[in-house]
């Protein structure tokens, strides 16, 4: 992990010139109105130093999170916005351009829009793209990004499937392309100190991590609406199989800060295992060094809704992996989230709302020394993800460990469904002797023509 990669990303003045009339020659999307003052130093980052952005999906994550997020970074410029409802989208365009008129002298209008992700993703002047789109959506989106030369950074949870994250790992590693799994949990103070000192031994030998995520809802058929003419549904669908349009099953029109239905939907997400599992396991495997592995053993239950609900992802579930080592990862729904390590000397909980709790008091103020191990830590992903950029190396959360992460759900899954304990080869990535878990793992069809 951060190993330097074989190339450098060139930020010379030449390519910020080559970008610009890149930008140009595109102006039918999107006129570049840039003030004069654009061209000198802005919060001490000229503009051949700033990574260029587009933004896939510009729904609650996006505008309330990734959006400002990357906006505040001085050698970030977000530059392209792509959506299926041209309402969001043009909120977002709105949001960045007057964020930099603001900010600029004159008027700005740098940002282009795009109905679909692959004309953005062919625009030469992006560098990077954050993919922010449902989950469904995510590795199609992703792999075209990396082939097309795009560093990425992708909303988690990353996959619907183990053989996707597979390929998308490999075509990462082809391309040698910066990839961050997105996600601010690694930057969160309270979590990483929790972890430094479980990494440092504190709690003696760590034996098993408790994570525990919210709870999910359902909810019942739901009748067939008319498409809303600012929504392209059929490329919202995507690779997903065909069905009838109603609010619930997509997002609240008009709206982007409430919950879109689509994280219940199976045929899309798969819930809060997956949804909160990909922070709070993110958590529990940094702490047991095992981020970059799977599982030996997986045992689960759980309750699902009736499949013919809209929302019928798994409600109540409680999961334990058994990792090669003998550590355990007990991942279950709770009221309140919290991740909790337990060791031979002691143990701490971490819960999501910023308070500590310990065996012992002394560990939760407790800060490595001269001589212990100090991870890495940044102050957000997103400056992770930009600083990797810049430096060509892969960041924190990098595209194997938002895989394996995801994996865990997908395994969990298979193991409530089938009712039985499943092994599980995590070199390989098969399940060992279990032909119908192992149907279970497999992809779902594309709908269409969608492929990877």
């Amino acid at each position: 992990m951060n190993k330097k990669m074989s190339w450098q990303p060139d930020w010379s003045r030449r390519r910020f010139l080559s970008r610009s009339a890149a930008a140009a020659a595109a102006a039918v999307a999107a006129p570049m109105i840039v003030p004069a003052r654009v061209l000198g130093l802005e919060g001490g980052v000229a503009p051949s130093n700033r990574i260029t952005i587009g933004f896939i999906g510009t729904g609650r994550q996006a505008f309330y999170a990734n959006i400002p997020a990357l906006l505040n970074e001085n050698d970030a410029q977000c530059v392209a916005v792509c959506d299926v409802d041209s309402w969001r989208m043009g909120q977002a365009r709105k949001q960045i351009e007057e964020f930099y008129a603001a900010k600029q002298e004159g008027t700005y209008r740098g940002c282009a829009t795009f109905r679909d992700w692959r004309e953005l993703i062919a625009r030469k002047d992006i560098d990077a793209v954050m993919i922010s789109t449902p989950d469904h959506w995510h590795v199609i989106q992703a792999i075209a990004a990396a082939r097309a030369g795009k560093s990425i950074s992708c909303e988690k949870p990353l996959t619907r499937s183990i053989a996707e994250g597979r390929k998308l790992c490999d075509v990462v590693k082809e391309t040698k392309v910066v990839f961050r799994t997105d996600s601010e949990y690694r930057s969160r103070k309270f979590f990483f100190n929790a972890i430094q000192a479980v990494r440092n031994g504190r709690i003696g030998k760590l034996q098993r991590v408790i994570t525990a995520t919210p709870r999910d809802p359902t909810l019942e058929p739901q009748p067939a609406m008319p498409v809303p003419e600012e929504l392209d549904y059929d490329m919202w669908l995507g690779p997903a199989p065909e069905a009838p349009y109603t609010e619930q099953r997509v997002h609240t029109r008009h709206n982007t800060g409430k919950r879109p239905g689509w994280i219940c939907i199976r045929d899309y997400a798969d819930g809060m295992i997956a949804n909160w599992g990909a922070h709070l396991n993110d958590m529990a495997l940094w702490a047991m060094n095992l981020e970059h592995t799977g599982p030996v053993e997986v045992r689960g239950s759980g309750k699902f809704p009736p499949r013919e609900n809209l929302w019928n992802v798994v409600i109540d579930f409680e999961v334990t992996y058994r990792f090669a080592n003998g550590m355990d990862l007990i991942c279950k729904t709770d009221p309140k989230p919290f991740v909790r390590y337990e060791g031979t000397d002691g143990w701490i909980q971490v819960n999501d709302s910023g308070s500590v709790e310990a065996s012992d008091k002394a560990l939760i103020r407790w800060t490595p020394g001269p001589d212990d191990l100090h991870l890495t830590y940044k102050r957000s992903e997103k400056r992770d993800f930009l600083d990797a950029v810049k430096a060509g190396t892969q960041p924190l959360y990098d595209v194997e460990a938002g895989h394996r992460n995801t994996s865990l759900c997908h395994l969990a899954l298979a193991a409530m469904e089938t009712g039985r304990p499943l092994k599980w080869d995590p070199t390989a990535e098969k399940v060992i002797g279990d032909e119908a878990a192992e149907k279970l793992l497999a992809p779902k069809p594309y709908r269409d023509a969608w492929k990877l």
